[in-house]
Formats: structure tokens, C-alpha cells, sequence
């Protein structure tokens, strides 16, 4: 414990492994056999390694116990934030108050996830992404590297909106490859790509693939340009 700083009313579980220079804040919980690497901080209230309960009705499949979760150096975890079991956190991510980071999620280097953002199960984030306040990024989505999400942005994984047996065969999130990017308050529907460098403006829902470098805007969205080559992820 000498390598740590630890707050009050701090729960760490058994087996914990602790790199140089970590900060940990009051009422924190840190569960069985999590890897927290150097230079860390993990502000108040925060709860890390949570196992997920499943609702009985849940389509999920039931998971009796699943891997600690690993955090990596330089890791910002702020107030009230949770990052559930088997959540791998890459180096120098940091991960604003009240976010919550689901099961079998993984987090690349550097990538900001803002206030109360959501990361559903089963994503994988790239690096150096920016998930701006209150974005929903829904359960089994891919986001690579370089993506921006304007806040209040919803993505959706289920046509069926909970109904028919059908839905089990169509459930699929979405893709945004390096470089794409979506306005605030947009919405996409489930199972959409957006390619390389594919822009969508603010409040736009996008019902069809946003193709590569390409400006979509409206309900339905719609191209009406390609994105300014001043813009464009190889020219920063």
C-alpha cells in the first residue's frame, strides 16, 4: 500500500495490483483481481471491477463470473464513474464523472469518454476517439481510431424495439471507422457504418451507411457534400 494513496471508506478486493503513483479518492470500490497501472487516479465514488447483473428478461447471455478489469498507466477515472468487469482501459484514457463503461469493453490509448457517457457491452473503442457528454454508444459497437461523438449522440442496436423473436437474428450495433465523425443530438440506427472520415451533421438520423469523406445531413440523412479537405483526418 505504500505506492498508493488511498482516501477513506476505500473497499480494495483481494489479489489488486497496483502500479507507481496511484491516487485514489473516498467511498471508492475496486474489486477482485483488478490491474491498475502507474500514474492513476480514480477520483470519489468511484466503483471498478463491477460484476454485471442480468435482468431476467435480458437477451444477454447469463455470465456466472467474468475477468478482472485492467486499467492502464496514466488512467483518469473520474467521480462516480463505473467500469464493469472485463473492461480493458488502455493507457491515458481519461474517463469523465458519472461515465459508465460496460463489460467486455475496451478503451484505446488516449481516447477522452466525457460526463455521464455510456459504453454499452461488448464495444470496442479505437484510440484517441473523443466521446463527448452524454453520448450513448450502444452494446456491440466498433468505433475506430481518431472518432469523434458530439454530445447528446444516440446509436441503437435493435429495429424491433424489443418485439418479435426475429429481433434475436438482426440485434447489431454500429460502426464508425477512423476519423468519422457525428454532430450532436444525431441518431443512428442499428447496425449503420460510417466510413473513414464520414461526417454526420447535428441532428441528423442516419438510416443508410455514411459512405468514406462524405457530409450527411437531415431526417433521413442524406449526402449534400463531400467533408472539406481542410477537415480530413490526413490533413491535421
Amino acid at each position: 500500500m505504500e505506492k498508493i494513496s488511498v482516501g477513506q471508506n476505500v473497499y480494495i478486493g483481494e489479489n489488486v495490483e497496483f502500479g507507481e503513483n496511484v491516487i485514489i479518492g473516498h467511498n471508492v470500490v475496486i474489486y477482485d483481481g483488478t490491474k491498475i497501472g502507474s500514474n492513476v487516479i480514480i477520483q470519489d465514488n468511484v466503483v471498478i471491477g463491477k460484476q454485471p447483473t442480468r435482468a431476467k428478461a435480458s437477451i444477454l447471455p447469463e455470465t456466472k463470473f467474468l475477468p478482472p478489469t485492467t486499467i492502464g498507466n496514466g488512467v483518469t477515472v473520474g467521480t462516480s464513474a463505473i467500469v464493469y468487469a472485463n473492461a480493458t482501459i488502455h493507457d491515458d484514457v481519461f474517463i469523465a464523472d458519472l461515465a459508465t463503461i460496460r463489460e467486455r469493453v475496451s478503451i484505446g490509448e488516449k481516447t477522452i469518454v466525457g460526463r455521464g457517457v455510456a459504453v454499452e457491452n461488448d464495444c470496442q473503442v479505437g484510440k484517441k476517439c473523443k466521446l463527448e457528454t452524454n453520448c450513448y454508444i450502444t452494446a456491440y459497437s466498433t468505433l475506430g481510431d481518431d472518432v469523434f461523438i458530439a454530445p447528446c449522440v444516440v446509436t441503437t442496436n435493435d429495429n424491433y424495439m424489443a418485439r418479435t423473436k426475429e429481433r434475436f437474428n438482426h440485434f447489431k450495433g454500429v460502426t464508425v471507422k477512423t476519423g468519422g465523425r457525428i454532430g450532436a443530438n444525431s441518431t443512428i440506427l442499428p447496425g449503420k457504418t460510417i466510413e473513414e472520415d464520414g461526417t454526420v451533421a447535428a441532428g441528423s438520423i442516419v438510416t443508410k451507411d455514411v459512405k468514406q469523406e462524405e457530409l450527411v445531413v437531415g431526417s433521413p440523412a442524406r449526402k449534400i457534400r463531400n467533408v472539406p479537405e481542410e477537415q480530413l483526418l490526413r490533413n491535421q
